[in-house]
């Protein structure tokens, strides 16, 4: 049961899920944030330059129901996703770019790995300093090099 319990432990440490916890609290009250710039801000700039009634009044009757079909509601959860996605993706191209400038700061740019030596019979890849394909059983003149 000891086991169990420190591989948890283990589990919850890793940054990953540490990460994850704290993006998913930020992006409820983010979420939160979003819902009422649409609903306070937009939708009455919306209502001001069509005029009429409120974007989220938008419906349409259904008999035998009380709601019917809300295309206002609709609208403003589209406008909240495209503005929720916005940002994520600002927020992540800004850190792709901070980790690149750092990257290049450290002087750790990825290099190029050199390319592996492949069999001039079958044209699969094989280690270097074969001296036979081991897919094709071709015997090599010398030994493979890239």
């Amino acid at each position: 049961m000891k086991g169990i319990f420190t591989e948890f432990k283990e589990f919850i440490m890793r940054g990953n899920v540490m990460e994850l916890a704290v993006g998913i609290i930020i992006g409820g009250a983010f979420t939160a944030i979003v819902a009422s710039l649409v609903s306070d801000i937009i939708n009455p700039l919306i209502t001001l330059v069509f005029g009429g009634g409120s974007v989220e009044g938008l419906s349409i009757p259904v008999p035998g129901t009380e709601q019917g079909i809300n295309f206002g509601n609709f609208i403003s959860a589209i406008i909240n996703f495209l503005i929720v996605a916005a940002v994520v993706f600002l927020l992540v191209k800004a850190v792709n770019s901070a980790m690149n400038a750092g990257k290049k700061l450290a002087g750790k740019e990825d290099a190029e790995e050199a390319p592996t030596p492949t069999c001039p019979f079958c044209l699969e890849e094989v280690k270097e300093g074969a001296t036979r394909c081991p897919h094709c059983a071709g015997v090599f003149d010398a030994p493979a090099s890239a």
